[in-house]
């Protein structure tokens, strides 16, 4: 079976970590803005991100309501600005291979569980608009990763039937459910280019 668009996932495929170094964004956070990684795991990540990634909340009110009680001096503009930034590593191989892929004739979205705010940072600050067809996200969908619905709604967006979709994604889960609704797909864990991937998978 072979597919006929490529739809790619972003943190930890095509973006990983910080620009200087690729560690995760949080590896410096507290000693440059005062804000604990732990307690804003708990207090934003697990309280208030499922709502704001699939579009029941906006990412800023949600944020500084955490950040009031975490650290209360940080406004969430700044902590925004720098998680973004530290999360902004274009992985240039991955990048290289996605071009080719274009160059070829493969439509390439980016299949992603972002909010509003940063799918529009990715696409805009980062360029990733120029570079791709489009971006199917969890905030738009109402639905993440790796709900069923969230595959329907791209193939919806998208315009392409189940057998024409391969995912590249680096969270099993993600793979697997792709894999129910009738996708190709395939785990990323670096240990294949994408352009090996595409070459077996794209017809």
């Amino acid at each position: 079976m072979t597919a006929k668009c490529l739809m790619l996932d972003v943190d930890g495929v095509l973006v990983f970590g910080r620009p200087r170094d690729g560690q995760h964004w949080m590896v410096g956070l507290e000693d440059d803005l005062g804000v604990p990684p732990r307690e804003l795991a708990n207090r934003f990540f697990r309280a208030e991100w499922n709502d704001v990634v699939v579009g029941r909340a906006e990412l800023l009110p949600a944020l500084q309501r955490a950040l009031d009680e975490i650290a209360p001096s940080v406004f969430a503009e700044n902590l925004i600005a720098y998680w973004f930034e530290m999360s902004s590593r274009i992985v240039q191989p991955v990048l290289s291979d996605l071009r080719k892929a274009r160059q070829k004739g493969t439509p390439v979205y980016l299949a992603t569980n972002q909010d509003h705010t940063r799918a529009d940072y990715l696409m805009n600050n980062l360029g990733l608009r120029h570079e791709v067809d489009g971006i199917v996200y969890s905030a738009r969908a109402g639905y993440k990763k790796p709900d069923a619905e969230f595959y329907s709604f791209a193939e919806k967006m998208t315009g392409y039937r189940p057998s024409e979709l391969i995912m590249v994604d680096d969270t099993l889960p993600n793979v697997e459910a792709a894999t129910a609704m009738g996708w190709l797909a395939v785990h990323w864990t670096c240990s294949e280019s994408l352009s090996a991937i595409l070459q077996r998978s794209i017809g």
